[in-house]
């Protein structure tokens, strides 16, 4: 019997982030270029077979949740089917789900039937114009009607709102006012490098202690929450507020002592820091013919090399810092 997945900085790891596609609908224009990127072919992506046995190989060393993002999931072709069997996995406790919503609405329910843990639904603005301009898409009104679904059927709900300096400052209190509302948990993610090439700040322009002071001044009553084991945020409430505010120092990668997860991309390749470059590509190994215990191996090799944090995982880096990825191949 295998033990608890452990990296060589003595953390546990017990959290998959798995994408199941690098296909999206919208185009942001922090996230790809409006012509969009070049999608891994069919027979690059993992199959639904792979990644149900590579999530079966990870349960026994200590994986316990996993959150399925994208691109876009439910983009993909039959990914209830694998949602359904991925429900069905003994010892996998908790599922999550990361959508853009545009095409989730009709699904909620059967989310709700699953035992689907929670949905970040990404929503960077309320505003339908500055939701086209950032987005070059017309899909607020889907958007808002999958919050609106989620929310009816008892689903906890994380908003994510990537904070741009001259795109959408002027949200962020129309966002916070939400959470008087809603039970619902918004969280402002600082601005990360992963935007295909367009420009990059040498300083950030609104980072966490930014955000977190805009709130303040028109909520001077914010208050501190205790933030959970291995959270990526830091989380206030606005007393007799039904939801809570968050924001994630994303950039800034103040969270990365508690760091308990990994990702998995659509092609297979592990990458042990959002920031790498990735380890291996588990795909290969499995088309390869490797055992479960030579998975689980891996693995288990592949966390004694971690970085310390993200900076030096970006430290690391070979490749040319100009051509970074889009947050579309990484996975959500």
């Amino acid at each position: 019997m295998r033990g608890q997945l452990f990296d060589n900085h003595g953390r546990p790891i017990n959290y998959l982030r798995l994408a199941v596609t690098d296909r999206c609908n919208l185009r942001c224009f922090y996230c790809m270029p409006e012509e969009g990127i070049d999608y891994v072919a069919r027979e690059e992506l993992l199959s639904y077979e792979e990644m149900l046995r590579i999530v079966r190989t990870l349960v026994p060393l200590g994986i316990h949740k996993i959150r399925l993002t994208g691109g876009e999931p439910f983009l993909r072709r039959d990914f209830m089917d694998f949602l359904r069997a991925s429900s069905r996995m003994a010892g996998l406790e908790q599922i999550h789900l990361t959508t853009n919503g545009t095409l989730t609405e009709q699904h909620v329910p059967e989310l709700k039937a699953l035992g689907i843990r929670s949905v970040n639904l990404s929503i960077d603005t309320l505003d339908r114009q500055r939701f086209h301009e950032i987005t070059r898409r017309d899909s607020l009104p889907q958007v808002l009607a999958t919050l609106d679904a989620l929310i009816a059927h008892g689903i906890t709900t994380k908003i994510n709102a990537v904070v741009m300096d001259g795109r959408n400052i002027e949200d962020i209190l129309p966002m916070v006012a939400m959470t008087n509302d809603y039970p619902v948990s918004v969280r402002f993610i600082e601005e990360m490098p992963f935007n295909g090439g367009d420009a990059h700040y040498t300083k950030l322009p609104w980072d966490h202690h930014r955000i977190i002071a805009h709130i303040r001044a028109a909520y001077p009553t914010l208050e501190k929450l205790p933030d959970p084991p291995n959270s990526t945020s830091y989380n206030y409430q606005i007393p007799g507020h039904q939801g809570s505010v968050g924001v994630i120092a994303a950039y800034s990668r103040t969270f990365c002592g508690t760091c308990n997860r990994i990702r998995i991309t659509p092609q297979g390749l592990l990458k042990t820091c959002l920031y790498d470059q990735g380890v291996f590509n588990i795909r290969d190994l499995v088309r390869a013919g490797a055992t479960d215990a030579q998975l689980q191996d891996a693995f288990t090799t592949a966390l004694q090399h971690r970085a310390v944090d993200g900076w030096e995982a970006e430290g690391r880096q070979t490749k040319d810092p100009a051509g970074r990825e889009s947050m579309a191949t990484i996975g959500g």
